[in-house]
């Protein structure tokens, strides 16, 4: 897929699933280092918010809004899934004052490969939100082409507000 980082091409390393597609098996870390895999992760619908560096401006403000939405939504799971270490994502969440979103770490890249999100050049996953269904069948994704551009909230909330109707 062709994306752009601050007007500049990149190309990350597939197609990622499409709207009634299944998520692929993939494997993250959780905060304490535990390896985990999608189907430990998945037992509800779930919002997925890929950020390429925790560590920058844009992909701080996503985290931060979406953790503050975390409360509003019963049975619905949030993840955040970053290429960063979970050394770095927890302390990020130190800082940041963010108990709610759960950061998931992507350092082996196994996630962005075979979502075909990982944009091998920047050593990154590409900016995007995900909701998936008990089952990981993909029921929304936003694949944001310019990855210093935030992602639309209000489209994948009202999503979320409508499928918890």
């Amino acid at each position: 897929m062709k994306i752009t980082m601050k007007n500049e091409p990149l190309t990350t390393n597939g197609q990622p699933p499409v709207v009634g597609a299944n998520l692929p098996e993939f494997e993250v870390k959780k905060a304490d280092g535990t390896i985990v895999k999608m189907s430990e992760l998945i037992n509800q619908p779930t919002l997925i918010s890929v950020v390429p560096n925790i560590n920058t401006s844009v992909c701080s403000i996503s985290t931060k809004r979406f953790n503050g939405e975390v409360d509003k939504y019963q049975n619905i799971n949030f993840y955040t899934v970053s290429t960063n270490t979970p050394a770095e994502q927890k302390d990020w969440c130190a800082a940041e004052d963010v108990e709610n979103m759960e950061l998931l770490s992507d350092e082996s890249h196994d996630f962005g490969e075979k979502m075909g999100l990982f944009v091998e050049s920047a050593g990154i996953d590409a900016r995007s939100i995900w909701i998936v269904d008990a089952d990981n069948k993909v029921l929304y994704q936003e694949l944001i082409h310019e990855m210093t551009n935030e992602p639309n909230y209000d489209a994948a909330l009202d999503f979320l507000n409508n499928l918890s109707k």
